[in-house]
This record gives structure tokens, sequence and C-alpha cells, in this order.
């Protein structure tokens, strides 16, 4: 039994590795890209719009109010990159449907990746609502004594994002492989139902945190 994606490699040569995580993130990533394309191509105005452009408009609409009641005034500048966030690490737990699918969120280089990405997004939002110098001001506030305890909240949090992420991911197809070796196949079938709406739920909870930690960072600087 393994404990990660990561360890079923596909093809090696010398330093290079092509694993299961890194083959499922590019096509997650592919599925992504040409449903958006498709779905956008012939987007229509009015009351008659396709089944397609009504479902996009409302995961949009929807992504948007979220990002708008943690706390951020202009939820537009943000909904692209929380979106995605989102809307990847949902389909990667959807996708745990087919059988022989590996979620890579199940992985902690995905969801560390993914914390990482959270990141650096914070900082970059928060310098491009009021300039690098007053960002910086923040980290001596209240006083400079400050400074290393605020770094470390910067650190931690985001391994916490991705070892968050991760444990509960790896934990649902760990105890779904064991019920399948000790039970009859009924019972883990509910366990995989419930797994699938515990990957939307962490979906929604890391893009939620994500939110939180760029209206943390814009809120400060627009107070200062």
């Amino acid at each position: 039994m393994y404990l990660s994606s990561d360890e079923l490699v596909l093809w090696q040569h010398g330093f290079f590795k092509l694993n299961v995580t890194i083959l499922t993130t590019w096509v997650l990533m592919l599925v992504l890209s040409i449903g958006a394309k498709l779905i956008t191509r012939k987007l229509a105005e009015g009351m008659h719009i396709s089944r397609w452009q009504s479902l996009l408009e409302i995961i949009v609409t929807t992504i948007g109010k979220q990002i708008e009641e943690v706390g951020l005034s202009h939820p537009e500048k943000y909904l692209g990159f929380l979106g995605t966030l989102f809307l990847f690490i949902a389909l990667s737990n959807l996708c745990t449907i087919f059988p022989g699918y590996e979620p890579p969120t199940g992985s902690l280089s995905t969801t560390a990746a993914l914390a990482i990405c959270v990141f650096v997004a914070v900082p970059l939002f928060g310098i491009a609502q009021s300039g690098l110098s007053a960002y910086l001001q923040s980290y001596l506030k209240p006083t400079a004594m400050m400074l290393p305890f605020n770094i470390i909240s910067e650190l931690s949090r985001t391994l916490a994002l991705a070892i968050r992420l991760f444990g509960n991911m790896m934990s649902g197809t760990m105890i779904l492989g064991i019920l399948l070796t000790i039970t009859p196949f009924i019972f883990p079938m509910i366990m995989s139902m419930l797994g699938l709406l515990t990957g939307l739920v962490q979906a929604y909870i890391f893009s939620i945190l994500a939110t939180v930690f760029i209206a943390a960072a814009t809120r400060a600087r627009e107070e200062s």
C-alpha cells in the first residue's frame, strides 16, 4: 500500500520523473482550460442562453458573492485566482468516481504547491492594493518586535494550508482502501459518496481561507 500517488512513477530518465500526481494535475488543468474555452466561446446575452453558460454564470456569481462576503470589496479582482483554486481542488476530488483515479490533492507536493500559490498571492494583492512600503510596514505593527512573529505567522499558515488539505484527502483515501479489504462493497460505496462531499467541502475551505488571508492583507493596508 502506498501513501501518495507520487510513489507511482510512470516514466523516469535520470533525475526527471513522471508520476501519477504530475500526470493527473496536468490533465485536470487541461480539462479546466479546454472546458473554459468551450463554454466561453459563444457567450450570449438576454434570456436565451445555453445550459453550460447558465452553469458558468451560477458558479462565477456564487464565488463572487462568497469573496465579497468575506470582506473584499471588489471580488472581480480576485475571482480568477480564487475561483481557479476552488475549481481545481473540487474537480480533482470529484473525479474520484472513476476507478483507478488518484486525486493529486492526496499528495503533499500538490497541496504544498497550492499553499505556495496562496503564500505568493497574498503579498502581491496586498502590494497592489496600497504599495510596497505600506505593506512592509504592516509587519512592524504594533511594534518592531513583532516582525519575526509576523513572518512566522505567514510561513506557519502556509504550512497549515498544505497539511490540512493533504491530511483530509489522504485520510479519506486510506479509510476507503481499508474498508474495501475488510467489508462488503456496499459500505465503501457509501463512504465514496461521502468522500465526494468531503472533497467539495475541502475545496470550499481552502478557497475561503485563501480569501480570508488576502482580505486581511488588503484590509490592513487600507486601514494603515
